[in-house]
């Protein structure tokens, strides 16, 4: 193991149970760790979270990750709900109305 890599690292979970919520909780984890490492220490795979991630996609930093993926020092894991409603067709809605 080099000595300049970390022997705990700072990962942010991030994601939202609902529209209008966002939840960002900051972890510190042992180097090695996981995507679900992350995402079971960040509270996601609680029952009482409200994320059902049979229907969610999984990234870092924007980028699409899978569960086994090793995270590095300052990574931002994000949980990506599937969308209602096409954004286009929600502005092209909300012109209608207003």
């Amino acid at each position: 193991m080099d000595p300049a890599d970390p022997v705990e690292l700072a990962i942010e979970v991030a994601w939202s149970s609902q529209a209008g919520e966002v939840r960002v909780v900051p972890l510190r984890l042992p180097a090695g760790s996981t995507v679900h490492d992350a995402l079971r220490q960040g509270g996601v795979l609680e029952a009482g979270s409200g994320m059902d991630l049979t229907h969610c996609r999984i990234g870092v930093w924007g980028h699409l990750r899978e569960l086994g993926d090793v995270l590095q020092d300052r990574d931002r894991v994000e949980v990506w709900r599937a969308l209602r409603v096409d954004p286009k067709e929600a502005r092209r809605q909300r012109s209608r109305r207003g």
